[in-house]
């Protein structure tokens, strides 16, 4: 068989981060990784990734595919993508679910996307580049638009469109959230609750805000950029995940004050929008 399947998925940001509390909110971003998973005789699921990188995580996902749907064909899934890796832009998320979505592409097989989204959260913990599972952002990276989710039960409470730019800074270094400091994330639980009300009541960029200054103290992050951002007019800003990347929602001339100040800083600054459309498959 040669058949080749291909799928894209969002990058997305934080609002809510899942460590502390199991409960997690998140926004799909209009920057993508783009997969493409080839069939071959072979006996062996080969991976690669443009720029160099650990396949075990897309590998599993295409091997998780083929075992739901009893295919028995060898495949080597590529992937490309313009999320930072490791920076808290949920860059794993969207890997998997354009693996998986290719996968499904490749063997002209359907799921619901929720459900095709679990895969990837299983292979994500069986490659161990998550704490949690990490289902809010494999939702908000799989539907797009802004989705609030329980991780413990797997399930989403709520997905809603959103219409905002999103500014990124995205600092030099590196932060893999396999490596997360969990018990001083879990310290910080009650008022990060109290963040998550905030989420749920639909004040989002409230709740990111708070769950900024929380995780950045609790992970000896800088809330400098914050600081730069809420003085630049912005009213959501956070780390986003357990970092280094800082994500704020804009609009207009605030977002242009906001992406001006965060150049004045060593690293990376990124404009882009909420995407509210979700991962696709095909080309």
């Amino acid at each position: 068989m040669t058949s080749t399947g291909y799928a894209t998925a969002l990058g997305a940001g934080t609002i809510i981060n899942a460590i502390a509390t199991w409960k997690g909110s998140a926004f799909g971003i209009d920057l993508q990784t783009s997969a493409e998973v080839q069939l071959n005789n072979s006996d062996r699921i080969k991976g690669t990734i443009k720029g160099g990188g650990n396949p075990k995580l897309i590998e599993r996902c295409v091997q998780l595919v083929f075992e739901k749907f009893n295919c028995q064909e060898g495949a080597t899934v590529k992937t490309k993508s313009e999320v930072p890796i490791a920076s808290g832009l949920k860059s794993s998320s969207a890997a998997a679910n354009a693996s998986v979505l290719a996968a499904l592409d490749a063997i002209d097989e359907k799921m619901e996307p929720l459900d095709a989204a679990l895969l990837g959260v299983q292979a994500a913990k069986d490659a161990r580049v998550t704490i949690t599972g990490a289902f809010d952002d494999a939702a908000a990276s799989m539907l797009g638009g802004v989705v609030v989710t329980d991780n413990r039960e797997l399930s989403l409470i709520s997905r809603n469109v959103m219409e905002s730019e999103v500014i990124i800074y995205a600092p030099r270094k590196k932060a893999y959230s396999s490596k997360t400091d969990v018990k001083r994330s879990r310290l910080v639980a009650p008022w990060v609750d109290m963040a998550y009300e905030l989420c749920i009541e639909g004040k989002y960029e409230k709740a990111m805000t708070l769950n900024g200054f929380l995780y950045c103290s609790a992970l000896g992050f800088d809330t400098g950029p914050m600081l730069m951002a809420l003085e630049a007019g912005v009213e959501g800003a956070s780390l986003s995940g357990t970092g280094p990347a800082y994500t704020a929602l804009a609009h207009g001339e605030t977002a242009d004050r906001v992406a001006d100040a965060w150049s004045a800083l060593d690293g990376r600054v990124i404009r882009t929008k909420v995407n509210n459309n979700g991962a696709q498959i095909g080309r």
